[in-house]
């Protein structure tokens, strides 16, 4: 075990995809990260990725944060130190991983978090006191493509419907997300959208100012035409690249690693 645990890496890197998100959705930024030659993890949550968006039905929000619990835990194995980078919802468990296991986590980085939703049905939103009506009434979804350009999409990063229940579930998530916000207070690079679809840009704004990091810890960098899936959109180069240097930036460098760092 001695020998097991001085052989850690000093960083890893966890990698959380979003709601009904496939790992097309992250590929570009974990390809990317690979070249830091650290350990790197991108679980694929329950639910997601499967051949039918059938496969979130009755999957509650608990088992989506019991998954990235699970895979910072099995990266601490092999990492001293995890930087932790979420994608929309990803980016909630990210929050809350920042919380139940500040000693294991260097920082975070928080791609469009999805703290407060263009959707009126949302948490904190008009019409959210309808919404579990309407999970009763409508049993599915349809969603619609969340990139600004779709000639520029790269490959398929969502279903294309969801169970509403696993809708309201992630809702849930979103209300105990904010609840812990005041408890965060690891270094923070947030990335937001000034315009999209899925998740207002306020959330950013919000996400910074309620979090207790120090300000010389945490920074803001907007896009300026990306739809919600950056990492597959027009600016996907710009946001991997921001992500890159922040993750060099945290590791000790100042310019991006080759395929044998680390050694």
């Amino acid at each position: 075990m001695d020998e097991q645990h001085q052989a850690r890496s000093p960083f890893g890197v966890l990698v959380i995809h979003g709601f009904t998100a496939t790992l097309d959705s992250v590929r570009l930024l974990s390809l990317s990260l690979q070249e830091f030659g650290i350990p790197l993890s991108v679980p694929l949550l329950t639910g997601h990725g499967a051949s039918s968006p059938e496969a979130l039905r009755g999957v509650k929000w608990e088992q989506w944060m019991a998954d990235a619990e699970e895979a910072l835990l099995k990266l601490s194995l092999e990492a001293e130190q995890i930087i932790v980078i979420g994608h929309s919802m990803g980016a909630l468990l990210s929050l809350n991983l920042a919380v139940r296991y500040q000693n294991r986590i260097d920082s975070l980085v928080l791609a469009t978090t999805a703290i407060k939703l263009v959707s009126v049905l949302g948490p904190d939103r008009p019409l959210h006191f309808a919404a579990p009506l309407l999970g009763k009434i409508i049993k599915n979804w349809e969603l619609k493509s969340d990139v600004s350009e779709q000639e520029c999409a790269n490959g398929t990063p969502h279903y294309s419907w969801v169970p509403t229940d696993a809708i309201i579930s992630f809702f849930e998530l979103i209300k105990e997300s904010l609840q812990i916000l005041d408890r965060v207070n690891v270094p923070v690079l947030i990335i937001h959208n000034r315009k999209e679809s899925t998740v207002l840009p306020e959330s950013a704004i919000m996400l910074y100012n309620r979090i207790a990091t120090p300000c010389p810890d945490k920074s803001l960098i907007w896009l300026e035409r990306s739809g919600h899936q950056i990492f597959c959109d027009c600016e996907r180069e710009n946001a991997v690249k921001a992500i890159i240097d922040y993750v060099a930036g945290r590791i000790g460098r100042n310019t991006r690693c080759t395929s044998d760092a680390g050694h």
